[in-house]
């Protein structure tokens, strides 16, 4: 079931940071985008990742984030994906890596991100074609806590 291509379920063309810029211009782009993962650039090159988390992490520490620069925080050892490779792989390199994100490279050229709810919403869709909602519809003994 995850034979699709990643270009089927990625998000094309992602917002992303200048290595040189601010942590607190990140958590402006974090915010404004409401995304919790941003590719670092270098000009046209990829040479890191900074998620949500790792900026938290960065504020509980009490430093000011507009003196400290995203290739100062970023993770450099990033593994990344071809948009023709597989919806599985993606999810290998999850499970594997313990990581919720990847960079789809073209020809070392930065085309989308693909993150872990990428892969679980495209697996829910195809087994539920119709939105459920918490419906009877997974398990019918199953009640919700509220």
């Amino acid at each position: 079931m995850m034979n699709e291509a990643l270009q089927t379920i990625m998000t094309p063309n992602p917002i992303t940071v200048e290595a040189h810029e601010t942590v607190a211009d990140a958590e402006i782009k974090l915010s404004i985008h409401n995304v919790s993962y941003l590719p670092v650039m270098n000009g046209h090159s990829l040479v890191g990742m900074i998620s949500a988390y790792d900026l938290a992490r960065k504020i509980r520490s009490n430093e000011d984030t507009k003196l400290i620069l995203v290739k100062d925080l970023m993770v450099t050892k990033v593994p990344k994906v071809a948009s023709s490779e597989k919806v599985g792989t993606a999810a290998e390199l999850f499970l594997d890596r313990r990581i919720h994100a990847l960079p789809v490279v073209d020809n070392g050229k930065l085309v989308g991100i693909v993150t872990q709810y990428d892969v679980l919403k495209y697996e829910f869709n195809k087994e539920y074609t119709k939105p459920i909602l918490y419906k009877d519809v997974l398990r019918p003994n199953l009640r919700l806590a509220i």
